[in-house]
């Protein structure tokens, strides 16, 4: 056997973890992913887990999009550890240091100036959340008006600005209180394929009597996640950005968990051809897990004065350095783009195959670049059950969509083809043990 292609080393079913009684005890009943994945993990390595017991586990989940080059890349591990070793400054509200000078002089150099694109840039508390929350702000001193359009689907963060522009019911319950000035509007293909959605909403926006406040600005997401990966066409975004160019109305890109490569550009919306009024990055933009949060502004609309949004922790230089390191190792030319598309042929053509070798279940695939998704529009409950038994078979993997009807693929974008093809093995013997309980299951 070729050895690329060898078996992990497993055991049977990994039972839950004695040392997870302490979590159980402690922690609040708010957590999630460990009720999925209840094994104690210690170590991760580009797409591999490993449990604190040595069991190995191939990881298709990415952090839900902050991991996009891996766990514990050498390609900016070594200028980590040098920085800390000379000890460079670690924290620093938002006071300059030579590890955010170069991140935004290597932010500059190769993903701005060769894209065309000129944004000031503000930095925010470390979370996706906070940089959504800073846009909305802005986005209503610019304009004085206070309405916000986001989208069926959307996910934006849970803190209660951002959570006002989520549409889902339980989060959105969880807030204790009204959420109000956001109108929700139906995303590209939300009421089916004959209903125009940018139509839509100008006619909401001309008519007197429509009931919809103009916008100070309209929030998405160019490929939604948590919503199932429903990927906006090029059409609908360049539609939408017209639209809201017209009317004076600002575009909000939220590319955290969509950009930094994860549909295939840096941007989710450069195949588009758009430029957003306002972008929010996060997740993968520190490139190491460390939290790290970013808002790009055009320069005519940051009008903040000094303090109007601030926080503690915008001055994270440990991000600061592996952002800029890895910066430097995938986007100085086009090969890491190019390893992507390679890898996305692959992964969309694998799913398809799989979707076509169980034709009773009805799955069809959807997604862009590698973030794709394996839906279940017949058997909502497949997804998570197909989830359950990769684990069990040592692969980590979620599910996302209103009725968790979609397996979601965000495996890093530096995976191997031998960790991918071995990841979409298991995936594939997994969904044909869960065919074949649910068929016992009904007798048949």
């Amino acid at each position: 056997m070729n050895k690329e292609f060898a078996p992990m080393k497993m055991k049977s079913a990994p039972a839950k973890d004695e040392g997870l009684a302490l979590f159980d005890r402690l922690e609040s009943e708010v957590r999630s992913y460990i009720r999925s994945f209840p094994v104690l993990f210690d170590r991760g390595v580009g797409t591999t887990l490993t449990a604190a017991d040595g069991q190995e586990y191939v990881d298709f989940m990415g952090g839900a999009g902050a991991l996009n080059y891996g766990h514990n890349n050498p390609a900016f591990k070594r200028a980590l550890l040098d920085y800390i070793e000379r000890d460079g400054i670690v924290h620093s509200l938002d006071i300059a240091t030579t590890a955010k000078k170069a991140f935004i002089e290597a932010f500059e150099r190769y993903i701005l100036k060769p894209r065309g694109l000129t944004y000031k840039l503000q930095f925010t508390g470390p979370t996706g959340a906070n940089a959504v929350e800073a846009a909305l702000k802005l986005a209503r001193q610019v304009t004085r008006r206070s309405n916000i359009v986001s989208f069926t689907g959307s996910y934006h963060g849970v803190s209660a600005g951002a959570l006002a522009a989520t549409a889902n019911k339980d989060m959105r319950a969880a807030a204790g209180f009204p959420l109000a000035h956001v109108t929700s509007l139906p995303y590209e293909g939300y009421v089916g394929d004959s209903f125009d959605t940018i139509e839509y909403f100008e006619k909401l926006l001309n008519d007197p009597n429509s009931g919809l406040d103009k916008p100070a600005a309209v929030i998405l997401e160019a490929v939604q996640g948590e919503g199932g990966i429903i990927a906006a066409s090029i059409e609908w975004l360049q539609r939408l950005r017209d639209l809201t160019s017209r009317h004076d109305i600002l575009l909000i890109l939220d590319d955290i968990q969509a950009g930094v490569g994860r549909t295939g550009k840096f941007f989710s919306f450069e195949e588009a051809g758009i430029v957003p009024d306002i972008i929010t990055l996060s997740k993968s933009l520190s490139a190491y897990g460390t939290p790290m949060a970013l808002v790009l502004i055009k320069p005519e609309f940051d009008v903040w004065t000094p303090a109007a949004h601030t926080g503690t922790f915008r001055g994270n230089n440990l991000a600061f350095v592996t952002a800029r390191a890895a910066l430097e190792a995938y986007w100085s030319d086009s090969k890491f783009e190019d390893e992507i598309a390679r890898k996305s042929a692959i992964l969309a053509k694998e799913l398809k195959s799989i979707a076509d070798d169980f034709p009773t279940l009805g799955l069809s695939v959807r997604g862009r670049g590698l973030m794709y998704g394996l839906v279940s529009p017949k058997h909502h409950s497949l997804p998570a059950l197909v989830s359950k038994e990769a684990f069990r078979r040592h692969l980590v993997i979620e599910t996302a969509g209103s009725y968790g009807e979609v397996l979601k693929f965000m495996t890093a974008l530096t995976i191997t083809e031998a960790d991918l093809r071995r990841g979409l093995s298991i995936i594939r013997d997994s969904i044909s043990t869960v065919q074949d309980s649910m068929a016992a299951s009904l007798g048949g």
